[in-house]
């Protein structure tokens, strides 16, 4: 398949951590759906060309209002807290469980890929509908763990996401195995890959890594590349929109995970 930009929507799009990571990875923009003022206004201010809407239970409403551009991908960060351990852990049964309504999105727009991210709690409770869901609507889902650690930086963050591609698609889907490992592909766009080992996937046992999370830095290296996460101690006084600032950091991706399943994407599709 000829090289081209992928068209992404994504719901639960929060401040637009996964958009960040998928546009730096060569992908576009192409809507947002989040419900929370504040993070609708952060991603405004970045992508004030991107249409935005506020809540996923319309979305294919407000999507199909007007001409739009194809969606080759839908990503999102389905809500986690009735997943996390931070919760009640009612799963399925919590009325913020709005996989369905993602769901919902890819069945009627029919992206080629899905990027789909949540807490590690979801390995043990979700997971297993939206792996059904997936292939029941056509996709091959491949789920994986990644640290952000693993890309540089200073806490584990670990987080779940799942790799859909339509199964009727050229080619085949992604594996854990030597298809998400380096490759050729991969390493003109980064720097060669450090040693690492393999990574857990979503039924425990560890297997595979998924591939390279980032090029080997020093130490100094490691602090100057994250020397723009914001300084969020306790002792801050006078941060305007503090309390949301640190909800929506809380909850966002981690830029360069998402940049790195965004090259895993690509390379799929790039090799296709």
């Amino acid at each position: 398949m000829s090289p081209g930009p992928l068209n992404v929507l994504e719901l639960f799009a929060g401040i637009g951590g996964l958009s960040l990571g998928l546009q730096r990875a060569g992908m576009r923009i192409v809507g947002h759906v989040e419900i929370n003022p504040f993070c609708r206004a952060v991603l405004h201010k970045h992508w004030p060309e991107v249409p935005a809407h506020d809540d996923v239970r319309s979305a294919l409403t407000w999507w199909r209002s007007q001409p739009r551009p194809r969606v080759d991908v839908v990503a999102g960060g389905y809500p986690c807290q009735p997943e996390s351990l931070a919760g009640p852990r009612r799963g399925t049964d919590d009325h913020r469980w709005l996989w369905p309504e993602m769901a919902r999105v890819i069945h009627a727009l029919r992206p080629r890929y899905v990027i789909g991210e949540n807490v590690m709690g979801h390995r043990t409770r979700g997971l297993r509908f939206v792996l059904r869901d997936l292939e029941c609507l056509g996709y091959a889902a491949t789920p994986g763990i990644v640290s952000a650690g693993e890309v540089g930086a200073p806490h584990r963050r670990q987080r779940i996401f799942v790799l859909a591609v339509l199964a009727d698609s050229e080619g085949g889907g992604f594996d854990s195995g030597s298809e998400l490992r380096p490759d050729s592909s991969r390493r003109r766009r980064t720097e060669p890959a450090r040693s690492r080992p393999a990574l857990a996937d979503s039924h425990g046992p560890r297997r595979q890594p998924w591939s390279g999370l980032g090029p080997a830095r020093t130490a100094a290296e490691r602090a100057r590349w994250w020397t723009t996460e914001p300084d969020v101690g306790r002792v801050a006084h006078g941060v305007p929109d503090r309390v949301d600032r640190l909800r929506a950091l809380g909850n966002a991706v981690v830029p360069q995970v998402a940049e790195h399943i965004g090259r895993i994407v690509l390379d799929h599709h790039e090799s296709r």
